[in-house]
């Protein structure tokens, strides 16, 4: 009961712990710096194959039972982020090695902290799971093509190695991660109440290894490319609960839309740019920060409307 209660409060406080990791690996990068980026994909990966164990059937069928809510909400997800990232990055006249970071930022699918933040959101967590599986689903597809159309004038955009290095550290750890669930139920039911908490650490070691490796960059970068990460995230969540209040969707489900367009899968963001535009070192900049800002926002987020729903409720 020890363990689980340390658990809880690992992903209750998840926005401070991951604000401290920064914190730290911004005032100490050297300590980090022998452990190459590469741990990254890794890292992701295993984050991904938790999120694996964790779906179930009815995860996925709420796309067919709910398909309009899901694929509005994915909609959203592949269409708010990119836009308001092109916006921010022309309204802001940023270099194109920055814009590259703002633009795969929001061309990535939801961020992986975004279902634990629905739930102590009391948000519709189901339309949540369902719309994180659906937009990763997308993601090998839609991701490489709306950053080649965004950026491509930027830069030469390999859409094929993007995708495959999606499939590498996103996808083929979920299927690793149902296939781990199904063969062993046992296991997987006691190890799934601890998965919020593995996350969370798993999503501070990216954060981690990201700014430590980047912290000369970072304050290179200056103050303009932190106001565009937060505007960019703020402006996903204001605009994704407005689309559902437009849809005519209860509080729930607005919730669930809001969080899930605005946080997204800023590690991987980062572990792309690493990759693919190595030449382009500031695009892993907004990658970092939004890593770090998201899960503070949405730990936010989480108690406000945890705190409006029990003073409408009283």
């Amino acid at each position: 009961m020890t363990l689980l209660r340390l658990s809880n409060f690992i992903s209750r406080w998840m926005g401070v712990l991951v604000l401290l990791t920064a914190a730290v690996s911004l005032a100490f990068p050297e300590v980090l710096l022998p452990v190459g980026m590469w741990v990254i994909n890794p890292l992701l990966g295993l984050i991904m194959f938790g999120m694996g164990l964790t779906l179930k059937a009815q995860d996925f069928r709420v796309v067919l039972q709910r398909p309009k809510d899901v694929l509005l909400g994915c909609l959203a997800q592949f269409t708010v982020m990119p836009l308001v990232a092109w916006v921010l990055v022309k309204v802001f006249s940023l270099p194109d090695e920055l814009a590259l970071g703002v633009i795969l930022v929001g061309c990535c699918p939801g961020g992986t902290a975004s279902n634990v933040i629905t739930f102590l959101s009391r948000g519709d967590l189901a339309l949540s799971v369902g719309m994180t599986a659906m937009s990763t689903i997308l993601a090998p597809l839609l991701t490489p093509a709306l950053v080649w159309l965004m950026a491509g004038t930027m830069v030469d955009v390999d859409t094929v190695g993007m995708l495959l290095s999606i499939l590498y550290v996103v996808i083929a750890p979920i299927v690793g991660g149902l296939i781990v669930q199904r063969l062993f139920p046992v296991f997987t039911q006691k190890v799934v109440p601890y998965l919020p908490a593995f996350s969370t650490l798993m999503i501070a070691a990216v954060v981690a290894m990201v700014v430590s490796h980047t912290a000369d960059r970072l304050f290179t970068a200056g103050a303009t490319v932190v106001v565009v990460v937060m505007l960019h995230n703020l402006l996903g969540l204001l605009i994704g609960y407005a689309t559902g209040m437009l849809l005519g969707f209860p509080r729930g489900k607005r919730i669930a839309i809001s969080i899930e367009v605005g946080m997204q899968n800023s590690g991987l963001a980062s572990s792309l740019a690493t990759i693919h535009f190595a030449v382009f070192p500031l695009a892993t900049i907004p990658g970092a920060v939004f890593s770090v800002w998201h899960n503070i926002s949405g730990a936010l987020v989480a108690r406000f409307f945890a705190r409006n729903e029990t003073a409408t409720a009283s």
